[in-house]
């Protein structure tokens, strides 16, 4: 089936069916008319109508119909069948009226109805063909991203440390410390919410935008007790709630940001700030870095690449 659509066998099969068809109903315009006569309207019928219909299947659909600009895709379409009623009205004119010698035909708009029902069905039917073609490859990708979700995760499961013994592990630590050294404790309890957010609450599709900030701001404030006070450490949340989010998408950004920041002697600044605005999240950061190193990313970093392809999927 893959070859059918990749070779537009589809459209091979349209154009001979439609062909032939054509040519069928006008075998009396051999007789009538002459051989080359025959073989003109055969080519300018269709010629026309493949003209018109290709200018909706690939030009009037994608910009305008899967933009939803309705009014300017049904004006335009509307244009689209005009055209191909008046070429055909005005070859059939030249045939009929002229060559053929039928003073009726020779009015302008004796065939507008027939060439406007040809120009609809036709252009009906293509149109379900191209859509019978999308319906494959989206029910293709569909099959793809659900073989890769489930590879990812295996993956997941097989690389998953048990979570029982993880935390139990994590509480001994915690106890074992001095109840006075509470800034260890906070640090270990923080990684301990942010292992708790991974394990237990990342397995949906998506997770309210007030749970994937709460996880933002406890890797921020680990980073900030593992760096020393020469580095000035900013994160601003605007009161966001109300949507969800991919879990775990931000993420690679603010690591980004700690992993690139200039490591300056005379000060060092990181900045991540989250807003919503007129219904669209922003996630701005900043940091320093070394004017050495200015437009040097990441070459070799999974990161960014990971939130590329689950957003793609």
């Amino acid at each position: 089936m893959d070859r059918f659509w990749r070779y537009k066998l589809d459209h091979i099969i349209f154009w001979i069916g439609t062909v032939v068809f054509h040519m069928f109903t006008r075998l009396h315009l051999i007789a009538k008319a002459g051989f080359a006569q025959f073989l003109l309207e055969v080519l300018v019928r269709n010629a026309v109508l493949g003209l018109v219909i290709y200018v909706n299947l690939f030009i009037l659909i994608p910009r305008l119909a899967q933009q939803r600009k309705w009014a300017l895709y049904a004006l335009f379409l509307l244009f689209d069948f005009v055209f191909y009623v008046m070429a055909k009205n005005a070859h059939d004119v030249y045939l009929y009226g002229y060559v053929m010698g039928d003073p009726e035909r020779v009015n302008f708009f004796h065939n507008t109805f027939y060439n406007l029902s040809i120009a609809l069905f036709y252009m009906t039917f293509s149109v379900a063909l191209q859509l019978s073609r999308e319906w494959y490859a989206q029910r293709v990708l569909i099959q793809k991203i659900e073989v890769e979700k489930l590879n990812t995760e295996l993956d997941y499961l097989k690389a998953q440390i048990n979570p029982h013994f993880l935390f139990n592990s994590i509480n001994t630590i915690y106890f074992q410390i001095d109840k006075h050294n509470t800034l260890a404790r906070e640090t270990l309890s923080s990684f301990s919410e942010m292992l708790r957010y991974q394990l237990y609450e990342c397995n949906g599709k998506e997770i309210p935008i007030e749970k994937e900030v709460a996880y933002l701001r406890n890797y921020v404030e680990l980073q900030r007790h593992r760096n020393d006070e020469n580095y000035e450490i900013s994160f601003k949340d605007h009161d966001l709630s109300g949507f969800t989010i991919a879990p775990l998408l931000l993420i690679p950004f603010i690591e980004n940001a700690f992993k690139h920041v200039s490591h300056r002697a005379e000060g060092n600044k990181i900045e991540v700030e989250l807003t919503k605005t007129d219904g669209m999240f922003h996630m701005n950061i900043f940091n320093t870095k070394d004017p050495l190193h200015q437009g040097k990313g990441e070459s070799n970093g999974i990161g960014l690449k990971n939130v590329q392809a689950r957003i793609t999927l």
